[in-house]
């Protein structure tokens, strides 16, 4: 079986007026709404999600943060029939990215959560799905896009600062795990700082 890989050879940019990524495969999610005035993104959320558990490659991520999961395809989803969720990026194994909602909106990708005493993540965070799972490694061409993404997010948003990515297991402990024990956060940090960005 042959799998496409996306690699980035060139800068990524955002549309300061859409909040859109002009890398990402656009499919808008319903589960967004405006951020609160005067707030403004000062953290990236990394997720890591797959579904049904474990199991990558197919649609229903997509279908998911779109409230057009077929809750008959796995027992699994009737669990998660009522939730109401969305990101701003996913980033599949292959490193393709899908936008679900405009930086400029509010996505519902954080829940319950605190970061450095201020509660309420979504209000001021961009969160990014990782198709992956808590056990397994994720892919170089994650990574590689993933680290393109974020110098893109600095560059664009001046709230950002050393302490600006984290986990979703870092604002929600107790309740979350990802992005899981097998995420080399140590490269994610160095690629940033090689940049002079933090």
């Amino acid at each position: 079986m042959m799998v496409e890989i996306l690699i980035v050879d060139r800068d990524v940019e955002i549309d300061s007026v859409t909040g859109l990524l002009d890398i990402a495969k656009q499919r808008p999610s319903p589960n967004c709404d405006e951020r609160p005035e005067g707030d403004e993104i000062e953290l990236i959320v990394i997720h890591s999600i797959s579904l049904p558990p474990n199991r990558f490659g197919g649609s229903e991520v997509e279908s998911f943060f779109c409230n057009q999961l077929d809750i008959s395809a796995d027992p699994y989803f009737e669990e998660i029939k009522d939730l109401r969720v969305s990101a701003h990026l996913f980033v599949d194994r292959c490193g393709e990215v899908t936008q679900f909602v405009p930086f400029n909106k509010r996505a519902w990708h954080a829940g319950v959560s605190c970061h450095k005493s201020r509660e309420g993540c979504n209000d001021f965070s961009i969160g990014i799905e990782l198709e992956g799972s808590d056990d397994r490694v994720f892919t170089e061409q994650q990574y590689l896009i993933l680290e393109s993404i974020i110098l893109t997010l600095y560059n664009n948003f001046s709230g950002l600062s050393s302490s600006s990515v984290v986990g979703h297991c870092d604002i929600s402990p107790g309740r979350k795990t990802d992005p899981g024990p097998f995420f080399d956060w140590k490269r994610i940090k160095s690629r940033i700082t090689g940049n002079s960005i933090l």
